[in-house]
Parts: C-alpha cells; structure tokens; sequence
C-alpha cells in the first residue's frame, strides 16, 4: 500500500442519525470557543491599558494557538460526522496530526513564558521593565513558536517517508503515533524520535514552569501580606490553566499507548479529545473573570449585542 492512499476513521462507523445531534454540539461549542477567544484576543488589542507583555504578547497568544489547534480538529470532525464517507490523505492526515501536536507543544512553551514573565516580575519588580522588554519578548515567542514546528515537524517528516500497510484508524483525528503503527517498515528510528520530541517539547518545559512556581511561592512566603495577595492573584489563573491542560495531555499521552480495545471506546474518544477541546474553552473563561482590564473591555465589546 502506497503513500497516495487514504486513511479510515473506523470511530465514524455505524452512528446513525445520532451522528446529527453530535454534528450540532460540535458546530455550537466551535462556534463558541471561537468566539470566546476572539472576544479576548480583541480585548487586549482594543484596550490600550492591557498593551502590557503579559496580556498583549502571552494571554492573546495562548487565544490565538486556541483558534489554531480548534481550526486544525473541528472542521474535519464536522465533516466526517455530517458525511458517510469517513475517509484522508495521507498528506492531509499528516498535515491534521502536525497541527494538533504544534498546537499542544506551543500551549506549553506559551506558559512556559508566562512562568518566567511572572518569575521575573516577582522576583525582581524593579528591573521587570530592563528585562522583558518588547524586543526581548518578542524574541523569545519566536524561538517559542519555532522550537515546536522544528521538532513536530520532523516527526511528521519521519512518518510521511513510512510506507503503509494498513488504513484503518481508530481515532476520530490523526494521530501520528496510531499512523506510524500501520507502517510496514520498520520504525524504531520513529520511537525514537518520538521520545526526544516528548522529552524536549512536553517534559523540558513543565520542569521549567514548576521550577518557576515553586520559586514564587518561596519569595512569597518571605514577603508582606499585600505582595503575597498580588502574586497570587496573577498567578493563580496561570497554575489553574497549567494544571487544566497537564492533565488532558497526560490523558492523551497515556491513552497512545493502550490497545485498542483494553479500554473502552467511549471513554477514549472523551480521554483522547481532552487536550484539544477543554482548554481553548476554558482558558478565555479564566482570565476573562480573573483579570478586571479584560473582563470590563470584553463586557464592552458584547454591549452592543444585548
């Protein structure tokens, strides 16, 4: 089986006419997530006092990567629910599975600045300003958003040079791990890289973000009652939005490595699409009720609807 062929989502099979109701959920709560990010991504250029690093460059980027990831799983999930025929490219399933993946690695880099961001401006408040400045911020989201498709991208490289044997996947997206399972070379050479992708993109900055916050929570406990109520403040949205896609990845992680069907299919697809689906839901939710400046700018922006 060649290269050209096409892939099979064997989830899509045998729903019947409660495929429509799952087509209308999905369609409402896209809709929603778009318009949720949206609204927070306009709150933060429109307002002219939430032109700060943290909100301009790091709260509309984790929005922007929400829109980003949502854009690469909805619309072919609406199809594949709305139509008989559950079918993709190669090609098209390996460009599927690069953007969820870049999606979640970038989600993590993301915080991973907004760690060292509010590190800084805890530890040291007095030269926050000499250190992230616009250039140096904008210098590291770079580095942010490239480290992610340097490495995910060449995992998807490895896995467009694998000659298939089989076409049948057990998802209700591409997964590059469940592809690479239906090659008929061999691909340790994948695992391999698979692993280092994991270590570098997904481990390396969770260590750095705990490290972080572990380090705020030891200045806090050496300071005053008010600076503690204000570092808190800041960083609570932060840890809350942290653990909330931790947890969705760490299901998504554990779950590639069962067989299918040593769990059941129902809770795989919830565990599978967790990552994916809750935090560029919830995120917008977090900081448009922690943090004021957004929240009265958002309120503004959907007066005119009521």
């Amino acid at each position: 089986m060649g290269n050209g062929t096409y892939f099979f989502f064997m989830l899509f099979e045998n729903l019947g006419c409660i495929k429509y109701a799952f087509f209308s959920l999905g369609f409402i709560f896209y809709c929603v997530v778009i318009y949720f990010n949206v609204l927070i991504i306009l709150a933060v250029f429109l307002e002219r006092t939430l032109h700060q690093t943290m909100y301009i460059f790091l709260i509309s980027c984790l929005s922007i990567n929400s829109v980003y990831g949502t854009a690469g799983f909805f619309p072919r999930l609406l199809t594949d629910l709305l139509y008989d025929t559950h079918r993709i490219s190669f090609e098209a399933c390996i460009i599927q599975s690069f953007v969820i993946y870049s999606y979640a690695t970038y989600e993590l880099t993301i915080l991973m600045l907004m760690a060292f961001d509010r590190l800084v401006a805890i530890s040291k408040p007095l030269h926050y300003n000499n250190i992230i400045t616009i250039r140096f911020l904008t210098l590291l989201i770079v580095i942010a958003w490239l480290y992610p498709v340097i490495f995910v991208g060449c995992a998807g490289l490895l896995t467009a040079r694998q000659k298939m044997c089989g076409n049948k996947l057990f998802k209700v997206y591409c997964h590059n791990y469940e592809i690479v399972k239906l090659s008929c070379m061999n691909h340790n050479i994948n695992n391999i890289y698979g692993l280092i992708v994991t270590i570098t993109t997904i481990f390396i900055p969770l260590i750095f973000i705990l490290y972080s916050y572990v380090k705020i929570l030891i200045i806090c406990q050496r300071s005053s009652q008010d600076f503690r109520s204000k570092a808190y403040q800041t960083c609570i949205p932060h840890i809350a939005i942290l653990l909330n896609f931790s947890v969705a990845l760490f299901c998504e992680l554990t779950l590639s490595r069962f067989v299918n069907g040593e769990i059941p299919i129902e809770l795989a697809v919830i565990l599978s699409l967790e990552f994916i689906v809750i935090p560029p839901f919830v995120n917008p939710i977090v900081y448009g009720l922690n943090f004021p400046g957004i929240r009265k700018k958002v309120r503004h922006l959907i007066k005119p609807y009521k």
